[in-house]
């Protein structure tokens, strides 16, 4: 592959661990993003701001529908940006700023009274297209670094480890200095320091990120693109999205999103309510969920190597599922240690920390697909879409982390959990509701999400043969290092 990776890369042969490094930065404003959404928005919302939670997951998947419309538009316009500096660093180095801006706002709501439906929704659909616009662009730029199938996977690698780094960091802060106690985490001000912390660090990370890369990826596309028509654009966009990887690309990703999407955003009523955990516990929860991380760094290139993308995510899928619902099956069937002892919290980490790297390598198992599909979609019309594809990917995980919001906010309401409510003050069938819902809807997603990521049907070889027989169209047999 390296004749080949030569005519179709930024960069010729093994990626510098600078490029690598820099490049994986950019994710960081992501991860803090997510952990946000993830770990606090709802609790802060529903328990502290005192908003329906039913409300706070429709007014997201309100936004999502904006989300739908938009995010592609982003992806396509960033394929088409004609600059010197190439098609994606103006994007990286303009929108960072409002973006910060919009975050901060985000967990200090600029209204009187406790926030509304359409509030919510102005505020959420600010904080996701412009992270959008930084998100899209930088990963975009990874089947244009590299074609290399592995390198490709280092490339995610260190976008993963960067993304969980910073929200796990920004965790560790709320949950050490922001959000410190349960008290703490029930009040406002701790909420609106993480927002102000969160959007320096989201700022930095950008835009760091695009002048880190900027001597390897700053160049003239090599042509111009034609007029901007809103028409052709959706066409185009409508075209990308049948392609036929990417649809079953999409239901697998999206299943698999989702379900971690639920298992971090109902973490805070699950280690509260169901593992009864201790204010020490609530401070070393997000650095253990950081060692899963660094153990998924190190596993998926060798996975990747030995058993592919689809075998790998499909599989990693199955084994988070088996290990996550563990204590919850023994917690119902009365086999588990009394919670709230330091005996019922280490297990629960522990199967916590095995079940996130396995969980973490499906998404990056699914999420490395794509940079295959533009090679396929490549083949099919003869044009490169590298950010309608990976719009289309980062609009499948805002969905998924929204659908995670949405039907916690939704077993939140069936099992009856009202705001404010204390530790001590939870009903007994409050909390084996709250376990027996979470494991019946986790076990579903990620079935769903082994099914389809199993059938992805581009391999290495497809896509190592692909690119030899473009290079082949273009340049000749000679020219190409074949006989």
């Amino acid at each position: 592959m390296q004749q080949v990776e030569a005519r179709m890369s930024l960069v010729t042969g093994p990626l510098p661990w600078r490029l690598k490094l820099m490049h994986g930065f950019g994710a960081v404003a992501f991860g803090v993003k997510d952990g946000g959404f993830s770990f606090f928005l709802l609790p802060f919302y529903n328990l502290v701001l005192g908003v329906d939670a039913g409300i706070v997951g429709a007014a997201l998947a309100t936004a999502l529908v904006i989300d739908a419309l938009v995010d592609p538009l982003i992806g396509h316009l960033c394929d088409r940006t004609y600059t010197r500096w190439g098609r994606r660093l103006p994007w990286l180095y303009i929108a960072p700023f409002p973006l910060a801006l919009a975050w901060v706002l985000l967990w200090s709501p600029p209204f009187t009274g406790v926030p509304g439906f359409w509030e919510i929704v102005a505020l959420a659909v600010g904080v996701r297209l412009l992270l959008s616009a930084c998100e899209v662009p930088s990963i975009s730029m990874v089947p244009e670094i590299t074609a290399d199938y592995v390198e490709r996977t280092t490339l995610f690698r260190y976008r993963f480890l960067s993304g969980w780094v910073g929200g796990l960091a920004m965790s560790i802060l709320a949950f050490t200095v922001f959000l410190p106690t349960p008290q703490s985490q029930l009040e406002p001000d701790g909420y609106a320091l993480f927002g102000m912390v969160g959007a320096v660090v989201m700022l930095v990370s950008v835009v760091g990120s695009a002048l880190g890369q900027h001597a390897y990826v700053a160049r003239l596309p090599e042509s111009a693109p034609p007029r901007f028509s809103l028409f052709h654009a959706f066409a185009e966009i409508f075209d990308a999205f049948r392609e036929r990887a990417f649809v079953i690309f999409a239901f697998g990703a999206l299943a698999a999103y989702v379900s971690q999407g639920v298992t971090l955003s109902i973490t805070l009523y699950v280690i509260r309510y169901v593992w009864q955990f201790s204010e020490t516990a609530f401070k070393l929860y997000p650095a253990a969920l950081g060692l899963s991380v660094v153990a998924m760094f190190f596993l998926v290139g060798p996975l990747h190597r030995r058993f592919g993308k689809p075998l790998s995510g499909a599989a990693a899928a199955v084994v988070a599922l088996a290990i996550a619902g563990t204590p919850y099956v023994l917690f119902l069937a009365g086999l588990w240690p009394e919670t709230g002892t330091v005996l019922s919290t280490t297990l629960f980490i522990i199967f916590t920390v095995i079940a996130n790297t396995a969980g973490v390598t499906a998404i990056i198992s699914s999420t490395s697909m794509v940079a295959e599909i533009v090679e396929a979609f490549e083949e099919r019309t003869g044009k490169r879409a590298e950010g309608t594809f990976y719009a289309g990917n980062w609009l499948i995980q805002k969905s998924a982390t929204g659908g995670g919001i949405l039907l916690t906010s939704l077993i939140v309401q069936v099992v009856g959990l009202q705001p404010g409510t204390t530790q001590a003050a939870v009903a007994p069938e409050v909390v084996r509701n709250l376990a027996i819902a979470y494991l019946v809807v986790s076990a579903a997603l990620a079935l769903t999400a082994a099914f389809w990521l199993s059938r992805f049907p581009i391999t290495r070889a497809d896509h190592e043969a692909r690119i030899a027989a473009r290079i082949v169209r273009e340049r000749g047999p000679a020219e190409a290092g074949l006989p």
